[in-house]
């Protein structure tokens, strides 16, 4: 199992823990070794002061949480990682209705938020997905009904549009070409 699939693993059964209707949970993936180099206090809390000798850990570290006026997709434009931090990993739940029910979604953002909340075939799902600098990513499903831990779906590609959005954030912040300056 790779270091990334251990995380989303973690932060699978972390969230499980904490329960349902949940605030989504951004987080750092930070290397043990790179942790141990800047920030040695910070390692030692986290019970990463010295190698284990089992080869390098990746660690999580929760973000502040993202803007609650911002859609999850919008306040992820915003976000740039510092070179130290070898991926990140979202946190969050969702309502999703049936197929035959999208056609029925009233336009108004409010409108729709209380049809899904009310609607007989929403399933709520909590999903996470991490990716790393390397264009490795893994995400983790869970079903509200299915609360069993071996009922929990992983892979990489399980959630591919939000994987993206994460690996957009890991992108080099490159400033737009200015013809006048050329």
């Amino acid at each position: 199992m790779s270091h990334l699939e251990e995380v989303v693993q973690d932060l699978e059964r972390h969230a499980a823990e904490q329960g349902w209707d949940a605030a989504p949970k951004l987080y750092a993936l930070v290397y043990g070794s790179e942790i141990r180099t800047t920030e040695p206090d910070l390692a030692a809390e986290l019970g990463l002061a010295t190698d284990s000798g089992q080869g390098d850990t990746l660690a999580a570290l929760e973000q502040p949480e993202l803007p609650a006026q911002a859609s999850v997709e919008d306040a992820l434009a915003t976000i740039a990682w510092p070179d130290a931090v070898a991926g990140c990993a979202l946190v969050i739940e969702r309502v999703v209705l049936p197929p035959e029910a999208e056609e029925e979604i009233p336009a108004d953002p409010d409108e729709a938020a209380s049809y899904a909340a009310g609607h007989p075939g929403r399933e709520d799902v909590r999903m996470i997905v991490g990716v790393l600098r390397d264009g490795e990513r893994h995400s983790a499903l869970r079903l509200r009904r299915h609360e069993m831990d071996d009922e929990v779906l992983v892979g990489p590609d399980l959630v591919p549009a939000l994987a993206d959005a994460l690996a957009a954030t890991l992108e080099p912040d490159v400033p737009a070409e200015h013809p006048e300056h050329a």
